[in-house]
């Protein structure tokens, strides 16, 4: 479980998203966190302690006098050992606190007196014209400007029946956004671009040739490079998968049209990270019509040219320009060893991740083989989101190296 071992307070300011607390603090255990819930009072109006009590296994706190508290410091209690504070929701009003030094509750005074290596974390949650006031602005910025992370807010329907900015995010973004948040930022300011999926290429208008990629793995390296900081950018090709929070995707069909959206998005990025399962061949003489039986038995002969090589094609481009640095996928049903190794160079890339291919698609977890200029190293079997951790740091450690950090 991604939290095991962390330990969370989970800060509850007055809001009608306080019901997504509920939610977020059942996510933040099954993660494997310990969630000590602290509540407003102005929060007790909208869902109780004891609802909190239950999802969380301990007891909630709200009064800075509780006389569960020996030495009436609760406030100094609850955030010693503690990986990471979370306001969720975190009203107008308690950001005006943060922001000024206001602490005139448990919960405002425990945020002032925790120590400085415990991450403070806000969930604003509020109306469209209230977010936007220059007041609340103002605020957000001098909170960012002290070092407190603002999770969203998200944009949407609101309780009081606008729509806009001001919606607290979902109990899932936001449980993302904590698990982000504990990552080594080792990608910071940089820009991926990353192919995922697999392509379709189009027989007649509802027939075509695929492959048995699910994405699974890409939209895992996409996800590890947002949780590294980097502002990525996701070419999929159809999959049923929800795009990582905070990548930015843009949904393609066939190959032809996965090459002209990488390049298009290809100038100004850093990394580029070619995952996606790329159909080497399309129809040649696809029908506009759906193809009929025949009478006679007949089959239609269908005739296939190539599809441009992606990777190679941005590889080419990046020998010319120093940039991106680029890194290949190879899905192989054999030898991978030998055909990982001639296929970096045939490309002329820096790396390239291998794998066997009956052994990942459609598969949570996963096998890799890094092959670089020096040879090649096994990532043993694990989650893919797990590898594709290692393997954002292992392309950041070869971005060191490069010009790219200079």
């Amino acid at each position: 479980m991604e939290l095991t071992g962390k330990k969370i307070v989970l800060g509850l300011s007055g809001g009608v998203a306080c019901y997504k607390a509920a939610e977020l603090c059942r996510a933040l255990t099954r993660a494997g966190a310990s969630v000590q819930v602290v509540m407003s009072e102005a929060a007790t109006h909208f869902i109780t302690a004891v609802t909190m009590q239950a999802l969380s296994g301990q007891p909630v706190y709200g009064s800075q006098w509780d006389a569960r508290v020996d030495n009436n410091m609760a406030h100094i209690d609850l955030t010693r050992g503690v990986d990471a504070i979370l306001i969720a929701p975190c009203s107008a009003d308690f950001m005006y606190k943060l922001a000024h030094g206001v602490c005139d509750d448990l919960l405002s005074t425990m945020c002032l007196a925790r120590p400085g290596k415990v991450p403070l974390l806000v969930a604003p949650a509020m109306n469209v014209e209230m977010w936007h006031n220059p007041a609340t602005q103002r605020n957000a910025q001098q909170l960012r400007e002290d070092g407190i992370v603002l999770f969203g807010p998200g944009a949407g329907d609101q309780a009081c029946g606008e729509v806009g900015f001001g919606r607290m995010l979902e109990a899932q973004q936001l449980l993302e956004e904590l698990i982000a948040a504990f990552q080594p930022k080792v990608l910071s300011g940089k820009r991926v671009l990353v192919t995922a999926g697999p392509t379709f290429e189009a027989i007649d208008p509802v027939r075509g040739i695929t492959n048995l990629s699910s994405g699974k793995m890409g939209y895992a390296v996409a996800r590890a490079a947002r949780e590294a900081g980097a502002d990525v950018t996701l070419v999929s090709g159809p999959t049923a998968l929800a795009a990582p929070f905070g990548v930015r995707r843009i949904d393609v069909r066939s190959a032809r049209q996965m090459f002209d959206a990488v390049m298009q998005q290809l100038d100004g990025q850093h990394v580029f990270i070619a995952v996606a399962a790329v159909a080497d061949w399309r129809v040649q003489n696809a029908s506009d019509q759906k193809m009929k039986k025949q009478a006679d038995g007949s089959v239609p002969e269908l005739k296939f040219e190539e599809n441009p090589d992606i990777l190679a094609t941005v590889a080419a481009r990046t020998n010319l320009a120093g940039h991106p640095y680029c890194v290949g996928f190879a899905a192989e049903s054999e030898n991978l060893i030998a055909f990982g190794a001639s296929k970096r160079e045939k490309k002329g890339i820096p790396l390239l991740v291998g794998n066997i291919g009956q052994n990942t698609f459609g598969q949570d977890d996963n096998t890799i083989i890094l092959f670089d200029e020096y040879g090649h190293t096994v990532l043993p079997r694990a989650a893919k989101l797990d590898l594709a951790r290692q393997l954002i740091s292992e392309i950041a450690k070869r971005l060191a190296k490069t010009s790219l950090f200079k």
